[in-house]
Formats: C-alpha cells, sequence, structure tokens
C-alpha cells in the first residue's frame, strides 16, 4: 500500500514538476510574445506622433497662405498701397499659425512694416525675383530687422487687373515656432526637427534652442547603433522616405530613435529624436512587471502569472481610454479648423461628438454676425430632424440665460429637472450643456446632448467639445469680416469685382421666367476728375451706385471696373427692366452725369457670359453714339 502511495506521490511529484516547467516555460514564451507586441506598437506610436506633428504643421501653412491670400485680396482693392487701410491690415494682424507679424514688399525693393514704416531692403529682397516665384515659402534666412535671427517668409503676391502690384508676406521666426504647437510628443521629451531635404540645414531644433542652427549633414560625427549609418540617413532625408535610425547619445551612452518623414511643404522633412527609453516605456514596464513573476514557481506562479496579466490589461484598456478620448477631442478640432469655409464639417463634428459621449442627440446655436441664429442638430435616428430643429431654436433661451449667470456648465439627470427645462421631451434620461463664447468671453451659443453616456469624465470632456466650438465662432467671426471687406468697393458700398465673379455662376439657378443684365458705364469720367477733380468723380459714381441699387436691389448690383456697374435682374418682364434702365439715365443726366445703358433680356440662359456680354455690346455702342454726338454739338 506504501509503495502504491509512493508511486502516487512520485508521479504527482513529477507531474507537478512537469506542469510548472511546461508553466515556466510558457510564460517565458508568452512574455517574450508581450515584449514584441508592446515594442511594435511603441513604435507605432512613434510614427503616429510624426504624422500628428506632420499634419498640425502642414495644417498651419494651409492656413497661413489661405489667410494671405484673402488680405492680398483685400489690400489689391485698395488704390493706394501706403493707405491707412493698408497700415492697418499689417498692424492689426494677431499670430494664430506660424506666422508672427505681416509685410509688403513692393516694386522698389522697399517694405511696409507694421510699426507704419517704409524700409528699403534693397539687396536682402528682390520684388521681381520673389514675384516670379509666386506663392512660397522662402528659404531659412536671416531677419533683416537686425535681430539676427533665422526666419521664413510666406509669400503671396497681390494682384491688380492681372498685375503683380506687390508681394505681402508673413514673417515666420524659427526660433519661437515650436511654442505654436499644439501637438506635443511624447510630452515634450520628443526633440523636434524641421529639416531642408536638399541641403540639410536645420529650420528648427528644439534639441538645441539655445545654440546656431546648423546642418544634419554635420552630425556625421556621431555615433550610429549597429545596423545604422549616416549615408542611410542622408540619402533617405534627400529621397523622402519614412524610415528610422538609431544613435548613441554623446552624454548618456543611450539608444536615440529619430523617425523622419516628408512635408507637404517645399522640400521639408520633419523628425523626432526620442530616447530609448521613453519610445520603449510600454515594453519597459511590461518587461519589469514579468521579470518579477521569475522568482516565483510552483502553485503560486500561475496566481501571480494572472493577477499581472489582469493588471497590464486593466492599465492598458486606461491608458487606451484616454488616448481614444484625447484623439476623439483631436479629431473634432480637426473638423472644425476649416469649418468656418468648409460648413459641412460641423455636421460632422457634431456626429463625432455624438458617437464620442453615445448620445441621442446633438444641438449647436450659435449667433451670427447679423444676429441670426445658427442651429446645428444631430440625431443618431433621424426621426422628425425639421420638427426638432424647430423646437431647439425657440427653448434655447433658458439656457442661454443660465449661462449668462457665470454657470460653465449644466448637467441634468433628474426627469422633474428635464422636464422643466425640455417640456416637449418626454423620454430624455440625461442633458449636458456647455457655453459658446468669443474671445472676450461674451455668449454667443450653446453645445448641448440628450441622452449621453454615463460616464465619470463626461463633464469635462464635454467642456472640452465647447471649447472646438468656441474657437469655430472665433474664426467665423474673423472670416465673415476678412470675406466682406474683399467682397466690397471701399468706395461705393457696394459688392465687388470678386463678388461679381463669385455670384456669376449663381443665377442660372435663381430665375423662372426670365434673366436680365443691365451694363452701365459713366461717360466723361475722365474729363470730369481732370476738369473738377477726383471729389467730383467719386460723387458721380456714388450716385450711379445709388440709382442701381434703387432700382435693381443691393444684392444684385456690382462695380466691376472703374466706371462701369452690372446689375441682374431676376423674373422681371423686359418692359419693366428697360423703362427702369431709362429711369436711372435720365434722373443722373438731371444732375449732370451721362451714362451709356445696355440691357439684355433672355428667357432662357444657356450661358451667362453670353448675357453680360450681349448687355456690354448694347452700352459700347450707345457710348460711341454718345461721343459722336458730343463731337457733333461741338463742331469737331
Amino acid at each position: 500500500m506504501r509503495s502504491v502511495r509512493r508511486i502516487f506521490r512520485h508521479r504527482s511529484m513529477v507531474a507537478m514538476m512537469i506542469l510548472i516547467f511546461l508553466m515556466v516555460i510558457g510564460f517565458l514564451v508568452e512574455k517574450e510574445w508581450i515584449d514584441r507586441v508592446e515594442e511594435e506598437r511603441s513604435f507605432e506610436q512613434l510614427y503616429q506622433e510624426a504624422e500628428e506633428m506632420a499634419r498640425e504643421i502642414e495644417a498651419h501653412a494651409k492656413a497661413d497662405r489661405e489667410q494671405l491670400e484673402l488680405l492680398a485680396t483685400v489690400i489689391a482693392g485698395c488704390d493706394d498701397l501706403a493707405s491707412q487701410e493698408v497700415w492697418d491690415i499689417l498692424g492689426s494682424y494677431i499670430t494664430i499659425g506660424m506666422m508672427s507679424r505681416l509685410e509688403l514688399l513692393l516694386p522698389d525693393d522697399t517694405v511696409l512694416i507694421r510699426e507704419r514704416k517704409k524700409v528699403n531692403v534693397n539687396g536682402q529682397i528682390s520684388f521681381v525675383e520673389e514675384a516670379e516665384r509666386g506663392a512660397h515659402i522662402s528659404e531659412r534666412t536671416r531677419d533683416w530687422s537686425g535681430e539676427h535671427e533665422y526666419i521664413l517668409r510666406h509669400y503671396v503676391p497681390v494682384v491688380r487687373e492681372g498685375e503683380t502690384i506687390a508681394m505681402l508676406y508673413g514673417v515666420v521666426e524659427l526660433g519661437s515656432l515650436p511654442q505654436n504647437f499644439i501637438v506635443r510628443p511624447y510630452d515634450d521629451q520628443a526633440a523636434i526637427y524641421i529639416i531642408e531635404g536638399s541641403d540639410g540645414d536645420f529650420l528648427v531644433d528644439t534639441w538645441h534652442e539655445d545654440e546656431e542652427l546648423g546642418n544634419i549633414w554635420a552630425e556625421g560625427t556621431r555615433t550610429m547603433a549597429p545596423g545604422y549609418n549616416h549615408e542611410q540617413l542622408k540619402q533617405g532625408l534627400i529621397d523622402g522616405k519614412r524610415d528610422y535610425v538609431v544613435f548613441v547619445s554623446q552624454t548618456t551612452g543611450s539608444f536615440l530613435y529619430m523617425y523622419y518623414m516628408p512635408l507637404a511643404i517645399n522640400d521639408w522633412r520633419i523628425a523626432l529624436s526620442v530616447p530609448e527609453e521613453v519610445v520603449l516605456s510600454d515594453a519597459h514596464e511590461i518587461r519589469s512587471i514579468t521579470n518579477c513573476f521569475l522568482v516565483f514557481e510552483g502553485a503560486c506562479f500561475l496566481l501571480v502569472f494572472l493577477s499581472g496579466v489582469w493588471f497590464v490589461r486593466e492599465e492598458s484598456k486606461e491608458k487606451q481610454r484616454s488616448l481614444d478620448v484625447a484623439h476623439y477631442i483631436y479629431d473634432v478640432g480637426k473638423l472644425l479648423f476649416d469649418a468656418h469655409v468648409k460648413h459641412e464639417n460641423i455636421q460632422l463634428a457634431l456626429a463625432k461628438v455624438g458617437e464620442t459621449i453615445a448620445a441621442d442627440e446633438v444641438v449647436l446655436q450659435m449667433s451670427a454676425a447679423n444676429q441670426e441664429k445658427l442651429t446645428y442638430l444631430w440625431q443618431k435616428e433621424d426621426k422628425h430632424k425639421e420638427k426638432k430643429k424647430e423646437k431647439w431654436e425657440r427653448n434655447m433661451l433658458a439656457l442661454l440665460a443660465y449661462f449668462r449667470e457665470g454657470h460653465d456648465y449644466f448637467a441634468a439627470h433628474d426627469a422633474a429637472v428635464l422636464q422643466k427645462w425640455l417640456p416637449w421631451e418626454k423620454n430624455m434620461k440625461n442633458m449636458i450643456a456647455v457655453p459658446i463664447k468669443n474671445a472676450d468671453g461674451h455668449l454667443y451659443g450653446v453645445l448641448l446632448a440628450c441622452n449621453a453616456a454615463d460616464t465619470g469624465d463626461l463633464v469635462e470632456l464635454f467642456k472640452s467639445m465647447g471649447l472646438n466650438f468656441s474657437m469655430l465662432y472665433r474664426n467665423m467671426q474673423s472670416y465673415d469680416s476678412m470675406r466682406e471687406q474683399g467682397e466690397t468697393d471701399a468706395l461705393l458700398g457696394i459688392y465687388n469685382r470678386n463678388r461679381y465673379e463669385a455670384d456669376l455662376p449663381k443665377y442660372p439657378k435663381m430665375y423662372h421666367t426670365s434673366l436680365a443684365c443691365v451694363y452701365m458705364d459713366v461717360n466723361g469720367l475722365h474729363e470730369l476728375n481732370n476738369q473738377q477733380g477726383h471729389g467730383a468723380g467719386d460723387q458721380a459714381l456714388k450716385r450711379v451706385a445709388e440709382e442701381l441699387q434703387r432700382q435693381y436691389g443691393f444684392s444684385f448690383t456690382y462695380r466691376i471696373g472703374g466706371d462701369e456697374f452690372v446689375a441682374f435682374v431676376v423674373d422681371e418682364e423686359e418692359k419693366n427692366v428697360r423703362y427702369k434702365g431709362e429711369d436711372i439715365r435720365r434722373k443722373l443726366e438731371e444732375n449732370g452725369i451721362y451714362v451709356s445703358v445696355g440691357i439684355a433680356w433672355e428667357k432662357a440662359i444657356s450661358d451667362m457670359d453670353t448675357l453680360v456680354k450681349s448687355a456690354e455690346k448694347q452700352m459700347y455702342e450707345r457710348k460711341q453714339q454718345f461721343y459722336e454726338y458730343t463731337r457733333y454739338q461741338r463742331g469737331y
């Protein structure tokens, strides 16, 4: 009996040893697998950090270009480039993207600066050379102002009637550029480099901030890790590859991982240099945890192992959740970055908010510049959307009054409270709302969500979303203001040629029965300016604009040239259109102002260009008759 027990005990021990051995082997195999997965995830994060950094820089450059082009259009409409209006544009610029200030390069190689000075930069900047290149970003250069720091100049041409009359540029101060970045790779533990791919010059080097900007080819003395060489790095940068190399730190002796990739700006490259312990922090953490398990054997091994795996998984879930939240906020901000131009992005952003917090409805209401209420609604299920939208439009006053009292959010989960705020809703479970404010802190709207998932950080997350929409409102205000300046004639207050060309394709879709074009030209304006002064000429133009608006309305009247005007008439009988044109001509003539009027009226419009040219041709015929009659009267 004892031998049986002994045999059984022996076999049990062997079995246990085999089991423990297999568990240890399995643990080691699993440990190796976890290490590899975490390393791959770590490298993927490195690539993603560089990608996000690149996209931000490209977005800044694009936004700067659009802003410069808009301002260039406004400046082109100014008769005098040294006028008060131009000085105001240069002096009032507020840093938004990468540019720190605006300056205007004139054909005589002088520059208008924001300090309301005109500086001669002959020999430092050439108007001819920069104008030939058109819109572009310059190479790295020293600031001519005497501050001796490295800068870039972001140029756009100022074009009037097809001729470049000046070059507007924004100054990008390379030393302070990283301060404008929103993305902070690895919580500012990474060094950021922007490099000229063609010659290797550094544009940005956050690792040597207090030192002279150098050249990456000059880093050839730095020791590389086994398997990497300087030629690989140089050729990769020149070819615009996405790759990484590993350096050996000259101070600590540890490895530095440098990932580089091309930027969609000039021939630029972006590179991130990160210490190995930061890149592989997750992998190192896993290794530290799993190595502890090697000291345990026997029965406690499985328990410790399972506890360790559970801990790692829970920690990874929490980290992933935090990353997901940050990505959601970033995605909403990215959608709203240019939503003041692409209004469809507002609806996409609301959908992103709704999906992020698992809400049934998300509502945004803002006041436009003309105090019109703009209401946007996203629903999980598109049911009775227009009726819901109308109800929200009528019932925002209570929330607006609540936020005017100084509250920074509203959250309700009680049915009785919700019925007080939303009496038309019967199945509401919860509601959260935040104010939309401008830069001065004034309340201009509300962002709210209904039936959102009840998570612990919902309030803070929604506040972050609200800040993004507040930025959208400020962008919309700035854009509408600049667009209005760029579309309105500074002297007459009516639409200019920019607005005319933008509206022209819209007219074929506006009429039902007919469309008419009224083309008007002021006769003898040049002689009037010479004899009585430009003030008299300006008054004549103002009187013409007033008469056109009186008969045809502000929205359909344009000044398209110095003394040329166009108006469009929708769905009106031909005789009435011609009567109004004759009435304008007669009233102006009574005041000593002579105009030539051409009118083209059509029932079916296939080509707006043909309609306008027909009216223009009639106008020139009347103008020729006028001057022939004038010469006859004078006995010529």
